[in-house]
C-alpha cells in the first residue's frame, strides 16, 4: 500500500466515524411527558410505547407499558406496572386455593398485614422483588442504594453485564405504579445521567409533584412542596 492510499483510507475512516457520531449527537433529548401512566423522563426522541404484562412476586399478571428508545448502541426503557388492580387479581385468585392453604389465601380480614392471596404484602415488597429479578439476570452487580426522587423512595442498582456493558437501574413506586428504569451503555461510555436523573411524577392534570417529606407507596401521602 502507497503512503498516498494508507493518507486516504485514514481520510475515508475519520468520515465515516464522524458521520456516525453527527448521525448520534442529532439526535435530540426529549422530555416526555405520559398522562397515562404519570411520569415524565428524558428520552433521545420519542419513545416506542408497547403493552405487555408483568407478574408480580404472588403470581398476579398486571397490565404493564414499556417505553424504549436507543442513542446509537445505547438502550433506554421505562416499564410501567400498574398495581392497582391487584388487590381484585389476588383475591380471586385466592378462591380456587386448597381449603386451610392459609399461603395462598393470606389474612382476609381487614387488619391482615397480608390481605386476601397475599395482595398487600404483594403490594410492599413491590420495589425488593423487582430489584431481585433485576439481580438474577447473571450480571455482576456492582451497586445497589437506597434513593429518592422528589421524595420519592426507591433502588439504584448498577450492573455490569458479559459483554461488558452496563446496565443503570432505577426502581420507584408511586401512586400504585411501579417504574422500572433501564439504560444499557458500552463500556467506558459514561453513566447515562441524562435518563436516569430525568424520572419526575406528574399527577392527573399533568402538573409535577414533589413532596416535603418521604413518600412510601401505600402509607397515607404527604403534602405536596410544589
Amino acid at each position: 500500500m502507497t503512503a498516498h492510499e494508507s493518507v486516504l483510507r485514514a481520510v475515508v475512516a475519520a468520515v465515516v466515524v464522524l458521520a456516525v457520531s453527527g448521525t448520534a449527537f442529532a439526535q435530540e433529548w426529549v422530555e416526555f411527558v405520559s398522562k397515562d401512566d404519570r411520569f415524565t423522563a428524558n428520552f433521545p426522541g420519542s419513545p416506542q410505547v408497547t403493552d405487555t404484562t408483568y407478574t408480580s412476586q404472588f403470581g398476579a399478571d398486571l397490565p404493564a407499558r414499556v417505553y424504549r428508545a436507543a442513542l446509537g448502541p445505547s438502550r433506554f426503557s421505562m416499564t410501567v406496572v400498574d398495581y392497582r388492580p391487584i388487590e381484585r387479581i389476588l383475591t380471586e385468585k385466592a378462591k380456587s386455593c386448597p381449603e386451610g392453604a392459609e399461603t395462598c389465601r393470606g389474612g382476609a380480614n381487614a387488619g391482615s398485614s397480608t390481605g386476601a392471596g397475599y395482595w398487600k404484602a404483594d403490594v410492599a415488597g413491590a420495589i425488593v422483588y423487582a430489584t431481585w429479578r433485576f439481580m438474577q439476570r447473571g450480571s455482576q452487580v456492582t451497586e445497589l442504594v437506597w434513593t429518592n426522587i422528589d421524595l420519592v423512595e426507591g433502588h439504584m442498582l448498577h450492573l455490569t453485564n458479559a459483554d461488558k456493558t452496563r446496565t443503570f437501574v432505577s426502581i420507584f413506586m408511586h401512586d400504585h405504579r411501579l417504574y422500572l428504569g433501564e439504560a444499557t451503555v458500552p463500556a467506558g461510555d459514561p453513566q447515562p445521567g441524562l435518563f436516569q436523573q430525568s424520572l419526575g411524577w406528574i399527577d392527573e392534570n399533568g402538573t409535577g409533584i414533589r413532596y416535603q417529606t418521604l413518600y412510601h407507596n401505600g402509607f397515607p401521602v404527604p403534602p405536596r412542596a410544589r
